[in-house]
């Protein structure tokens, strides 16, 4: 087959500077990735426009063959009946993403393993969602993670809460992923319409989630994120080989800095502080995996709670070997291409965000890199699709129906559908835009980080205490609000230099404890709550011993607790061998 070359222009530092403020996650990986292709005069052969090309191709169809769409419940929940493995990889895909191995393996390169921190505590995390909470969710019947604090407190606080992960959903995450590809876009082709790349870019996404709802959504996510898992293998073996093996790797990170082969580390630590590690990192692992409507929508989508666990403790494992593939080729980077910094500068501005490029650019032949371009595209697809199906999950469950509660399952399927598309308009409108916006997204962002820990303040008192009263919780809630937008406005003008000077994983457990102390007190100083808001609803023993009662007679490879030991083991081994 000729090789007919696709060559990209090369970038200079004033087309670079057309695009000085992408923060978001999304933005910075794509952007960063293909200015190095610019950088390097990157050229595309036939074969890796091919497998491009057929990567979109085929996720398009694969995402309609599995489309569900029959009634609200097929739509919004696959018909709650997904098998764990399709749950479990839905749930990783979630998290892993384009970004991540950017990020993931740029981090190692200046800063070593430590950022492996925030994946292995998925285990526990998960663990624990499995063992307290999965049955809560899945007896309650809820769509929603909103609709289930209205069954625990009242209206104020679904609609509270379904409101902040709408903004999230839409206006950063959706929007973000969406305006990377018109910056790759333009990068190539300076000359092209930013709405019509953006349209194009939406109806390639999210075309199948509008007709096919969680399932086209789950299905594909689970394709691609074998699409990226393969790609990161193939690069992290070729990596072990030019970087002299494992062990030449790591004893070149430690003779650079001794720290950079450990996971925990010292108070002044400027990434991961061992309070940090001990107190924020769990409450930011709680948030995401178990009040995110994206993770959790997953798992109340399986056809029983045992398929709902297994997927969940499926999901902690696959995050242990990111250790290999992501972050020790970070370590293999920084010994490979020490000159990184020299390399970009003036290119990036995190010259570390160059590690991961570089070594697919300069490692991988033809063919494999079109592979790794096609996970990166799988991956934006996969975040767009998820995000606008939970975003048109929470406008229909928790606005529609509450509106009209006589619609009957099509209507409702409808209703969704047409909020998928109204999102997609709004992104396509608002995505051009987020280039003049850089502090309000990244203070956006800083928002939506900082009000977590009171959401998981008030479940968990609501989860384990009777007593936790609507009030209580609306109170913690609004507190929480009140100290984000504290912390931003004093980041602004720079008028609170102690507080802005604590790390915002020290920040999370500390505005955690202040809402968890309101909602207790307020909670006591007011009317308890009635019967119908705590029955079914608290975590006691019998809750257990119910659980336990199911598994008699249960293989042990069947058996989720012994799965979930087994996962403990295995995650506590790697931890304590890299201490």
């Amino acid at each position: 087959m000729p090789n007919i070359a696709f060559t990209f222009k090369r970038v200079s530092k004033s087309n670079f500077e057309l695009f000085p403020t992408l923060h978001t996650n999304a933005e910075q990986t794509v952007t960063y990735f293909f200015t190095f292709c610019t950088y390097m005069n990157f050229t595309f052969t036939t074969l890796d426009l091919v497998i491009i090309v057929g990567y979109i191709a085929a996720i398009v169809a694969y995402g309609f063959y599995h489309r569900k769409a029959g009634s609200s419940e097929e739509y919004f929940l696959a018909g709650r009946n997904m098998p764990w493995y399709v749950i479990g990889i839905s749930m990783f895909s979630a998290n892993i993403s384009s970004n991540s191995l950017i990020a993931i393996t740029g981090g190692a390169y200046k800063g070593g393993i430590v950022f492996f921190n925030y994946e292995w505590m998925a285990s526990i995390v998960l663990t624990f969602f499995c063992l307290f909470i999965l049955p809560f969710y899945l007896k309650s019947q809820v769509y929603t993670m909103p609709e289930y604090f209205e069954k625990r407190y009242d209206v104020r606080s679904r609609y509270y809460f379904s409101f902040i992960t709408l903004v999230g959903n839409i206006f950063i995450d959706t929007a973000g992923t969406l305006f990377a590809g018109v910056v790759i876009a333009k990068l190539v082709y300076p000359e092209a319409n930013t709405v019509l790349i953006v349209s194009l870019l939406a109806i390639f996404a999210a075309g199948y989630t509008i007709f096919g709802g969680l399932s086209s959504v789950m299905r594909t996510e689970m394709v691609n994120t074998i699409i990226l898992l393969v790609s990161a293998l193939i690069l992290s073996v070729i990596v072990y080989e030019k970087a002299g093996g494992y062990s030449a790797i790591m004893e070149y990170a430690s003779s650079k800095d001794p720290s950079f082969t450990h996971l925990v580390q010292p108070l002044g630590h400027p990434d991961m502080p061992w309070p940090g590690l001990l107190l924020g990192v769990p409450l930011l692992g709680f948030y995401f995996w178990c009040n995110n409507q994206f993770i959790v929508q997953r798992a109340l989508s399986a056809r029983d709670a045992n398929q709902a666990r297994k997927g969940a403790l499926f999901a902690a494992l696959l995050k242990i070997p990111i250790l290999f593939l992501l972050v020790i080729p970070g370590l293999a980077a920084l010994k490979l291409y020490p000159n990184l910094q020299e390399m970009y500068a003036g290119q990036l501005k995190n010259y570390s965000d160059g590690a991961y490029p570089t070594l697919v650019f300069q490692l991988l032949p033809a063919g494999l890199i079109g592979l790794v371009v096609a996970g990166f595209l799988a991956a934006m697809a996969s975040a767009v699709s998820a995000t606008l199906n939970s975003a048109s999950t929470l406008v229909t469950m928790d606005f529609v129906q509450k509106f009209r509660p006589d619609m009957d399952s099509k209507g409702l399927v409808r209703a969704g559908q047409i909020a998928t598309v109204v999102f997609m308009v709004i992104t396509v409108a608002w995505a051009p835009q987020i280039a003049n916006f850089e502090s309000l997204m990244n203070y956006m962002q800083s928002v939506l980080a900082l009000i977590s820990p009171p959401v998981v303040a008030i479940f968990l008192i609501g989860l384990f205490w009777k007593r936790a009263n609507a009030d209580g919780a609306f109170a913690a809630l609004m507190a929480g609000l009140v100290i984000a937008l504290f912390t931003v406005i004093s980041e602004v003008t720079g008028m609170s230099a102690g507080w802005n000077g604590v790390h915002f994983l020290i920040k999370a457990p500390i505005i955690f404890a202040i809402c968890a102390v309101i909602q207790i007190a307020v909670s006591l100083a007011t009317a308890p709550p009635p019967a119908e808001k705590t029955t079914g609803f608290i975590w006691n023993n019998g809750v257990y011993n119910e659980d336990s009662e199911a598994l008699k007679g249960v293989a042990w490879y069947e058996n989720y607790r012994v799965m979930a030991v087994i996962l403990l083991v295995i995650t506590f081994a790697v931890v304590f061998y890299y201490r």
